[in-house]
């Protein structure tokens, strides 16, 4: 008979279809390993990683005094033309207005106008040196604003900033006492996470710092329901910081404690003049007055 190899023969041994043992082992070897990894993940979970919040982006061109006002409060019909006292036509503006043409808005009524020129601790607005140099130009009373962000600095680094970065005050007879926005967070809580009482000390802190740079207190731009909310309708500066109300609506309405009138009413975020459409609350004379201390 014909000699066969052991490799025949252990083929012609096995049943027909079968693997060899090697082939057999590894699918065997393989699940073995896979079990035992279950078992060590199952006996050592990884550690989880604690969850990051996720970082807030910033929109600074599009903050400006009153941008959150008429989503919170709403807005109805402006004021009608006849007021109980002589009003002084004005407005406010920010980089969303860009390059203002100001002739046209002396020509339209406005004598004077805020600008915003600050935010948190980084912000320029792009366009406050040519609104500035521009206003002043046309003969428009102007003063510069601050938009406040109690949450991200504390109040002397965004005071400090704000007068570093334009919001000074000259006794030129055309630059208004500087401006703190301080209204609802753009980004997140209405009062940022703040108590009442810091919100207060930051408002203080942000008021004497500009007091101690400038000589002059800061007016104080909010609205009565943010300024209740916020502060417990704090009462204690009325005697030194002007106030620069916000409401949309036919009358100013109440006016946060401390104040027995508005220097200013916001009274809609459009209309003829670029920007917000503000009252100044007596005659032209009186707007000189404050300008100049």
């Amino acid at each position: 008979m014909p000699r066969t190899s052991r490799t025949a023969r252990a083929a012609a041994a096995r049943p027909s279809g079968a693997r060899p043992a090697r082939a057999r082992r590894l699918p065997r070897m393989a699940a073995t390993a896979l079990a035992a990894g279950a078992l060590l993940a199952g006996a050592a979970p990884a550690q989880a990683q604690p969850t990051r919040p996720l970082p807030i982006i910033l929109h600074p061109d599009l903050d400006h005094a009153g941008s959150t006002v008429a989503a919170h409060e709403g807005r109805s019909a402006g004021p009608g033309l006849r007021l109980r006292a002589t009003q002084t036509q004005g407005m406010d503006v920010s980089s969303y207005q860009g390059n203002v043409n100001w002739s046209a808005a002396v020509s339209n009524g406005a004598r004077f106008a805020y600008l915003k020129a600050t935010e948190g601790t980084t912000y320029l607005n792009p366009y406050f040196y040519a609104q500035s140099g521009g206003s002043f130009d046309a003969g428009v009373i102007r003063g510069a604003y601050h938009f406040a962000l109690p949450n991200v600095s504390g109040a002397a680094a965004q005071a400090n900033f704000f007068v570093d970065h334009g919001g000074g005050w000259t006794p030129d007879g055309l630059t208004l006492p500087p401006a703190l926005d301080i209204e609802y967070n753009p980004y997140g809580a209405d009062c940022y996470g703040l108590s009442q009482g810091a919100m207060v000390d930051w408002i203080r802190e942000f008021s004497d710092t500009v007091l101690a740079r400038t000589g002059r207190y800061p007016m104080i731009y909010t609205t009565t329901a943010w300024w209740t909310s916020c502060t417990g309708n704090n009462a204690g500066f009325g005697a030194t910081n002007p106030l620069w109300v916000a409401r949309y609506a036919s009358s100013v309405g109440a006016l946060p404690a401390g104040w027995n009138f508005q220097t200013i009413w916001q009274y809609a975020d459009s209309g003829a003049l670029p920007g917000d459409q503000d009252w100044f609350n007596g005659a032209y004379d009186r707007v000189q007055a404050l300008a100049k201390g």
